[in-house]
């Protein structure tokens, strides 16, 4: 089961002890559970109101406080009433309660008997401390629910409230109430006269509160399309409309739906079964959606949207149900995961839709059958009272909601299907941030199955989405430029379900200086309006860049932009020092590299361009230090792959011991090294330096000679000066490590041969350096550096004119000058004079003294 709930309250556990401690709960027994005890609302403090019936069918009030689990008797009623709705002031001084006090029978039968008409519905303002005043609001005959507004968090106390009214005659309103405290704390209303009110919303069909953030979201139809708007209250009393957004949802319903303003598990039975079945989630990101459940003409299918309003587009899913039994069959649930919504229907499906990037569907998590299983909720009357909250009122009880990480792991390592690991892997990282074992087990994950993912790169995915987590909660707007997948599609498809997508209308904002939610919104829909993808950094110019400066020659290294690009690598690396200062258990950061310095200091530069451009209200220096962050924690993420694999594998330093050869835990390392480098070149991402020598060496240690070669030969292997030297240095000359080092000093690039070639003293190499030093001096020659003279003849110990003839001319054109190898002074005409000789002796299979 993927989804974790933890019953934070539960009637039968937190409520009938209680009850039964002061004698109240013998008459729970003798009535039905949803007329007895049922819960009523949930206030923004987390305290839940309930009511119940007592041994003379009196109707109580009561109050459970999550936060000290503890329960408080508010009010009774010495009758037996249905309580519709009921809410409580911050300062627990004021109750209001809406009930029916007459069924239409009574009604009627009062009517005959005293001939006056009476409402079946009234709506009381009650003073509770101490129990005092009783005031009506509303005595209608149609239904009324109330809510009281709640200051911000850890206001002192106010002596004013403000109550919203909902009435089911599609209008709410606002009534201000001031209190008074008089002589031993008592605390009552000061309007003598009726309360000031004003009207919020008319005409509406559909109303959502939204307790946490004092918002509340209202349609009104209008025509073939509806119109979702929202109030948003102040804490000084002020209140605005803050949005209007237009929605192809046709309505045709009669009767007001209300989501979260109380619940009456009886009447909202009755409305749901014809009533638009919609809800509004948002998350700390600022994201807004609305999560709609569809009429299907097809039996067999269930169809559902949801509407992305920060991103501009909608998503209609279409399921193909694997079981239709009409009895199991309800709408479809929505709750809200600040970074998923979850469509649920019992018995069938659990889909998790990723909010803040819905665009690929592969990030979202669609399961069925077991997967898909939450034994605490097997029915759909279930709400979504704030972000990873489920109140099911049928049995009373509030869930939290979480993301399974254990659930997740073990879902995500019995996949089959792309998809499905793509989705699972994002929600690992981005849903749970850098835990550090489920990390662990993620990488190993990876290591396990690089050869089956067939249309993404796991590590790819992983180093990018690792990075997106780490980055995008330090900055603000950062996560609309920092690159979050390295896909730029998906084809890939969810068996059994139909998604269509249609692009809407943008939503209208209108606020001032307003912080937080509506800020977020405001940029994520900026972004739509400015082209979001072309926001994302991306490697096109970094590769050409790095390509370009990669085939310098070496005197044009010099440059001013060089410096600062290789100073910006130096940063890094520093940077990445006072991260990770303890010994390392992999060899890496152990020598300079030259091309990955290069590239990372390009990353530097480039990634600091990109967020100057769109981050104009950020300093410099912030910025210096995020990009700063972002290549440190890159190189710091590659060696965290490196460290788990090697630590898995039980590997140690011995891999640069050549006359060995490697083990089984070698060989599966160097095969992940390859996919690393592979995923790194594919996205043109920096390695840590000494990464190609480590790779390089296991290959040495793991390979046949003709499959080494044929990896250097592909750029599979890289060679790098301090692998070559330790090998050509450490290994001795036996035919076989000859042909190795023959092999490897034939492939050294011009510069790096130079460099190497001396520390293997033998006599191929020797020849190898005498034939490369008379070519490059007749080159010389040849391209006129020098005029080629007519040498005198030379006393020269050896009696062999061809040899004494071309020394001689070696020798002249050493005098004037041109001499390829000046850092090398053992490389001279006498060296090839020697060589030669010895080589010559050899062929003739004599002695050389």
């Amino acid at each position: 089961m993927l989804l974790h709930l933890v019953a934070e309250f539960d009637l039968q556990r937190d409520v009938v002890p209680w009850l039964a401690a002061r004698g109240w709960a013998a008459a729970l027994d003798t009535f039905e559970n949803s007329s007895a005890l049922y819960i009523v609302n949930v206030e923004r403090n987390g305290k839940i109101i309930y009511t119940w019936k007592g041994n003379q069918r009196n109707t109580h009030i009561g109050l459970y406080d999550l936060q000290t689990k503890r329960n408080e008797h508010l009010y009774m009623f010495e009758r037996d009433l249905r309580i519709i709705s009921c809410s409580v002031n911050n300062e627990r001084t004021l109750l209001a309660v809406s009930f029916r006090q007459y069924t239409e029978e009574e009604r009627v039968s009062r009517l005959l008997q005293s001939g006056t008409t009476v409402s079946k519905y009234l709506t009381l303002l009650i003073e509770i401390h101490p129990i005092n005043n009783v005031r009506v609001l509303k005595a209608v005959d149609s239904c009324v629910r109330v809510q009281f507004l709640y200051p911000v968090e850890g206001r002192n106390t106010s002596t004013e409230s403000r109550l919203l009214l909902v009435s089911e005659d599609k209008y709410i309103e606002q009534f201000d109430i001031h209190v008074v405290a008089e002589e031993e704390h008592k605390v009552v209303i000061q309007n003598s006269g009726q309360l000031p009110r004003s009207r919020v919303a008319d005409d509406l069909i559909w109303a959502q509160w939204d307790m946490m953030e004092q918002r509340l979201f209202y349609i009104v139809p209008k025509e073939s399309r509806s119109t979702l708007k929202c109030v948003q209250f102040y804490p000084d009393e002020n209140w605005n409309s803050i949005l209007e957004s237009h929605l192809d949802i046709s309505v045709n319903d009669t009767q007001l739906k209300l989501v979260n303003f109380g619940y009456d598990y009886c009447q909202d039975q009755d409305v749901a079964s014809e009533s638009l079945n919609l809800q509004v989630f948002t998350s700390k990101a600022g994201g807004l959606c609305v999560c709609c459940s569809l009429a299907s003409d097809i039996p067999d299918e269930i169809t559902y949207s949801i509407y992305f309003l920060h991103k501009g587009y909608n998503k209609t899913f279409t399921v193909s149900l694997e079981r239709t039994e009409s009895h199991q069959l309800k709408e479809v649930a929505f709750m809200n995961l600040d970074y998923y919504v979850a469509a649920y229907l019992p018995g069938q499906f659990l889909h998790l839709l990723n909010i803040q990037h819905p665009d690929l569907l592969c990030y979202s998590l669609f399961l069925t059958g077991e997967d898909a299983r939450i034994d605490m909720l097997q029915n759909c009357s279930i709400q979504s009272p704030f972000m990873s909250t489920v109140l099911d009122c049928h049995v009373g009880s509030m869930y939290a909601v979480s993301i399974s990480d254990s659930a997740l792991l073990q879902f995500l390592q019995n996949s089959k299907r792309d998809s499905e690991r793509l989705a699972a892997l994002h929600c690992a990282l981005l849903y749970f941030r850098h835990t550090e074992d489920l990390e662990m087990q993620i990488i190993w994950w990876i290591s396990e199955n690089l050869s089956t993912c067939h249309s993404f790169d796991p590590i790819q995915e992983f180093i990018i989405a690792s990075l997106y987590c780490r980055m995008c909660p330090e900055t603000h707007n950062l996560d609309k430029l920092l690159p979050y997948t390295s896909l730029l599609d998906w084809i890939g498809i969810i068996p059994g379900v139909t998604c269509a997508t249609d692009i809407i209308s943008l939503p209208v904002l209108e606020f001032q200086h307003s912080k937080g939610f509506w800020e977020k919104l405001n940029s994520n829909l900026e972004s739509v309006k400015y082209a979001e993808p072309h926001l994302h950094y991306h490697n096109n110019v970094l590769r050409r860049e790095w390509r370009n400066l990669s085939e310098e020659r070496e005197d044009r290294r010099t440059t001013t932009y060089l410096r600062n690009i290789f100073e910006n690598a130096k940063k890094v690396l520093s940077h990445l020092d006072t991260w990770d200062s303890e010994e390392r258990l992999v060899p890496l950061f152990q020598e300079e590299d030259y091309q990955q310095q290069l590239l990372m200091g390009l990353m530097v530069a480039q990634l600091k361009d990109h967020l100057m451009r769109h981050l104009q209200y950020v300093g410099k220096k912030i910025i210096d230090q995020i990009v700063l962050d972002y290549v440190a924690k890159l190189l710091y993420l590659v060696h965290r792959i490196m460290k788990e694999v090697w630590r898995r594998y039980q590997l140690h330093s011995c891999i640069f011991c050549f006359d060995e050869r490697g083990s089984a835990g070698e060989f599966a390392v160097f095969h992940i090294m390859s996919r690393i480098l592979e995923a790194a070149s594919g996205m043109c991402l920096p390695l840590p330096p000494g990464f190609h020598t480590l790779h390089l060496g296991l290959g040495v240690r793991c390979l046949p000679l003709h499959t080494l070669l044929h990896y250097i030969d592909n750029g599979v292997l890289h060679l790098t000066e301090t692998c070559v030297r330790k090998l050509l240095k450490d290994l001795d000359n036996t035919e076989k490590n000859e042909k190795l080092k023959f092999s490897i000093v034939m492939r050294l690039p011009e510069a790096l041969g130079q460099k190497v070639r001396q520390f293997w003293n033998h006599p191929i190499n020797a020849n190898f350096v005498a034939r490369k030093y008379v070519k490059l001096l007749l080159e010389k020659l040849g391209n006129g550096q020098c005029s080629r003279p007519i040498p005198e003849r030379r006393s020269v110990p050896v009696e062999f004119l061809p040899l004494n003839y071309l020394t001689n001319m070696l020798a002249e054109i050493e005098n004037q000058g041109v001499h390829p190898h000046e850092k090398q002074d053992r490389v001279n005409v006498r060296f090839v004079e020697e060589t030669a000789l010895k080589h010559t002796v050899m062929l003739l299979g004599l002695k050389y003294s």
